[in-house]
C-alpha cells in the first residue's frame, strides 16, 4: 500500500511538473508566405531563433500563406498570438478600405499592431558587365528579362514605363529562374529581380558572369513612390560602389489580442538573435531599428516597451 501511494505521489508530481512546463510555454502562430518564397525561409529562421533565444519558452509555428493580402485578412479572424508578415502599405489599405480591401473592411483591421521589421523586398536591375549599360538611359535597345506575375515583374514593367522606356526595351519571354543562365549565355543583357539583398540569383550572376547593378536617381525614386534603399558597395562581387534603389518594406505584425508580455518577449528575443540570424543568412544584416520609420499605424505596446529599453528611437506617431 505504501509503495502504491508513493508511486501515485511520484506520478502526480511528474504530472504537475508537466502541466507547469506546458503553462509556461507560449505558442505563437506565424503566418508567412508560400513555401517556395524566401520569406517562408525567413519565417522558419525567425521561429528557430525565437525558440533558441527564449530557451524554448516561446514556440513559433510557421504557417504557409498565399501572400500578404491573405495574412492581413486573417488578422480580422485570428485571436491570441497571431503574427504575420506584410508590407505596411497593405495595413494602410485594409484600414482605409481601399484597393483589394474595397468593400471588405473590418473594424478588427484597426487592431493590427507592428512588432519588428524584417528584410525588405529590394529592386535589382542587374546588367551583364560587358553590356555597356551604366544607367537606365542606356537600356534602350537592350534585351532584359523581368519575369511575370511577381512583385519584381510588376515593378520592373512600371519603372520602364515611368522612365520613358516602354516599348524601347526588348522583354525576354523567359521565367526568372532561367535569368542567370540566359545572362551567362548572352541571350539577355540583364534581368530584373526583387528580393531581400543579397539576392541569391544576383550573387550567382555576379560570380559567374560579372554584373552592373543599376542605381536610381533621387528623381526616379520619387517617381516610383517606393522607399529608398542603399545596397552597400561590395555586397555583390565586382560591384564596388553603393547601389541606390527602391524597396518595399516588410514588417512582422500582430493584433491587440496579443498580450503586452508576449509582444515584449517576442520583440526582445528577435533583436537579441538578429546577429546570429545574420551569420546564417546575410539578408538579416540589412535590418536595423531605423526601419521602424517604415511602419504604418501603431506598434504593439509590448514592442514599444522593448524599444524604449533598448534605446531604439520610436517615431511619436507609432506609440
Amino acid at each position: 500500500m505504501r509503495l502504491t501511494i508513493a508511486g501515485l505521489c511520484t506520478a502526480a508530481a511528474i504530472g504537475a511538473a508537466t502541466i507547469t512546463g506546458a503553462m509556461a510555454e507560449t505558442r505563437v502562430t506565424f503566418k508567412s508566405a508560400k513555401t517556395t518564397s524566401s520569406y517562408y525561409q525567413m519565417s522558419v529562421q525567425i521561429a528557430e531563433a525565437i525558440k533558441k533565444g527564449s530557451g524554448g519558452e516561446i514556440i513559433v509555428t510557421v504557417e504557409e500563406s498565399q501572400g500578404s493580402v491573405q495574412n492581413v485578412k486573417e488578422a480580422a479572424k485570428r485571436d491570441g498570438n497571431y503574427v504575420f508578415t506584410t508590407p505596411p502599405v497593405l495595413v494602410k489599405l485594409a484600414q482605409k478600405g481601399k484597393a483589394m480591401f474595397k468593400d471588405k473592411t473590418d473594424p478588427k483591421f484597426n487592431e493590427i499592431r507592428a512588432l519588428f521589421p524584417i528584410p525588405s523586398l529590394t529592386m535589382h536591375f542587374v546588367m551583364r558587365a560587358d553590356s555597356g549599360v551604366k544607367s537606365f538611359a542606356d537600356l534602350e535597345g537592350k534585351q532584359i528579362l523581368i519575369g511575370k506575375g511577381s512583385f519584381g515583374a510588376r515593378e520592373g514593367a512600371k519603372y520602364l514605363k515611368l522612365f520613358g522606356l516602354d516599348g524601347k526595351v526588348g522583354l525576354a519571354n523567359v521565367e526568372l529562374n532561367a535569368a542567370v543562365a540566359a545572362l551567362k549565355n548572352k541571350q539577355i543583357d540583364g534581368f530584373v529581380t526583387a528580393g531581400s539583398f543579397p539576392a541569391p540569383n544576383v550573387i550567382e550572376a555576379a560570380a559567374s558572369t560579372g554584373v552592373t547593378v543599376l542605381s536610381l536617381t533621387d528623381d526616379q525614386i520619387k517617381m516610383t513612390k517606393r522607399t529608398r534603399l542603399v545596397i552597400p558597395a561590395g555586397t555583390y562581387a565586382g560591384v564596388d560602389s553603393d547601389v541606390v534603389t527602391t524597396s518595399l518594406p516588410v514588417v512582422a505584425h500582430t493584433t491587440t489580442s496579443m498580450d503586452d508580455a508576449t509582444a515584449y518577449a517576442l520583440t526582445k528575443t528577435y533583436w537579441s538573435q538578429k546577429s546570429d540570424l545574420g551569420k546564417q543568412a546575410p539578408w538579416w544584416n540589412g535590418v536595423s531599428g531605423d526601419m521602424l520609420a517604415n511602419v504604418y499605424g501603431k506598434l504593439h505596446p509590448g514592442a514599444v516597451k522593448y524599444y524604449d529599453e533598448a534605446g531604439i528611437t520610436v517615431p511619436d506617431g507609432l506609440r
